[in-house]
């Protein structure tokens, strides 16, 4: 049963969504060319949100052993498998007919694709094998809740898990799970956890990663009830030890999103998440997890190549892990991808040949977190060359003392709130901080968006063969279900 709650889809889609989605037979049904024993026990997907095809070519280099002629190889390229094109649905995109061209003009068509995926569509097609319009969680262009493969693996028995580095409610991690007509819509999105059901069953067993701003609200405190339900809560990773095996859990570690890998007191988070998330999972029946490298994202929005570095090396140790556990457990499945590519990043910029990525290696904290730092004073100029791990030019702290002083002079001259006056003295350290690594690497933008290449697809243990060579994202979505049974 579905209790009620709020949300923008109506209540007729959401009796829809109980009776028709989750009214699931628990009997898996195979292919007529694929037997059970080929099909995976357990079944872990991977989202490095907007981890285009440079980012792990970038990470290859800043891995790399100065020591050795040749770029060794990193965890990655031993299971590159392919690539997916990420395109959303075309009503992602309209023109206006005063733009559009002469074909649409005399068609009278608004529509037009255009190519460049948002984090909810992408995810909402890895999860349901349907293309949607940008913005849009577990629901389709007419707004109607689609199956996604976690809930598909919850009604045939297995458990089900997340574990990300945003928070929880995030465009990812919710498009396995919430139905709702866009991604902003963070409190209804928490409340789906909740109330949505799959046979009368709570869709997600094991949550681990930010949030609780979104879990204990004014209006509604889902931790308290998710906890008299039976799950295990905790908020600190020292908790993590601590969990009982087999009672399912809500882990919550930050008020929104986990810090920077680079400013983690846990480092190496996602991984530990991971193991834990396993651990809690393991069944006879097995089990589908979904774990997001949430921040790489964020580091390519940022335009700041050394937080994406970051997330890039939380998200090799996860690999690694990974591969360690599927030797010894054969018949699990581990898929990577990304939902988009962020930033328009490339190695090596100006016309000059060369990328150095060794400027990376030594930081003590992010970059943004060296800006507030650096405004709130408890920082200094002439200390900055130690947090970042390579030193300052004579220009470039001349550079950092002029930014001080202009920003004195506009608090003199702009009546800003004092609130707006910190935050856009700290984007101005952090936009001249990412431009001193930048010229340093020799790094270049193009955007602070998406942009519409394709992505690279990794795969090792039982069924990832299926993966191999171009596909579409929806095909992801296809092949998994097909691996836990499902068809057509």
């Amino acid at each position: 049963m579905i209790k009620s709650f709020s949300s923008p889809l109506t209540k007729k889609s959401t009796f829809i969504l109980a009776v028709s989605l989750f009214g699931l037979n628990a009997g898996v049904q195979t292919k007529e060319n694929e037997t059970p024993t080929e099909q995976p026990k357990n079944i872990i997907m991977i989202v490095a949100d907007g981890m285009g095809p440079v980012f792990p070519t970038a990470y290859r280099y800043y891995f790399d052993d100065e020591n050795t002629p040749l770029v060794e190889r990193t965890i990655f390229d031993q299971f590159y498998v392919g690539s997916a094109s990420t395109y959303p649905a075309t009503e992602s995109g309209y023109i206006s007919t005063s733009v559009a061209s002469g074909a649409a003009l005399a068609t009278g068509k608004k529509k037009t694709n255009l190519f460049v995926t948002d984090s909810a569509a992408s995810a909402t097609a890895l999860a349901t094998g349907v293309k949607t319009y940008n913005k849009a969680i577990g629901v389709d262009q007419n707004k109607k809740p689609q199956l996604t493969v976690l809930e598909w693996a919850k009604s045939i028995g297995k458990k089900t898990g997340i574990a990300v580095t945003s928070q929880i409610v995030h465009a990812t991690p919710a498009s396995y799970i919430a139905k709702n007509v866009s991604r902003k819509n963070y409190n209804p999105i928490a409340d789906d956890y909740f109330d949505l059901r799959v046979n009368g069953k709570f869709k997600v067993d094991v949550m681990l990663g930010g949030g609780t701003k979104y879990f204990i609200r004014d209006d509604r405190n889902l931790k308290d009830e998710f906890v008299a339900a039976g799950y295990q809560y905790i908020d600190s990773y020292d908790q993590l030890s601590t969990l009982t095996p087999e009672q399912p859990v809500l882990g919550l570690f930050a008020k929104d999103a986990l810090p920077a890998e680079l400013d983690s007191k846990q480092k190496n988070r996602l991984t530990t998440l991971a193991k834990t998330a396993i651990k809690q999972l393991e069944n006879e029946n097995g089990f589908f997890l979904l774990l997001e490298a949430s921040q790489v994202d964020w580091g390519a929005h940022s335009n700041d190549i050394a937080y994406s570095m970051g997330e890039m090396k939380d998200l090799a140790a996860t690999m690694t892990y990974l591969k360690s556990y599927v030797a010894s457990n054969p018949d699990t499945l581990v898929v990577l991808t990304a939902d988009h590519n962020t930033g328009g990043f490339t190695i090596g910029a100006r016309g000059v040949y060369k990328w150095q990525p060794e400027y990376l290696k030594n930081f003590k904290s992010s970059p943004n977190k060296m800006a507030k730092r650096l405004a709130k004073k408890t920082l200094s100029v002439n200390n900055l060359s130690d947090e970042l791990g390579f030193a300052l030019k004579p220009e470039e702290l001349k550079q950092l003392e002029v930014i001080l002083l202009e920003h004195t002079i506009d608090i003199k001259t702009n009546a800003l709130s004092e609130d707006k006056n910190k935050k856009n003295l700290v984007t101005r350290y952090y936009e001249y901080i990412n431009k001193i690594i930048d010229l340093r690497t020799n790094s270049g933008w193009t955007t602070k968006g998406h942009t519409g290449i394709d992505v690279p697809v990794y795969a090792f243990g039982k069924g990832k063969e299926k993966f191999a060579g171009f596909q579409d994202n929806i095909e992801i979505a296809d092949k998994i279900f097909a691996l836990m049974g499902k068809s057509n």
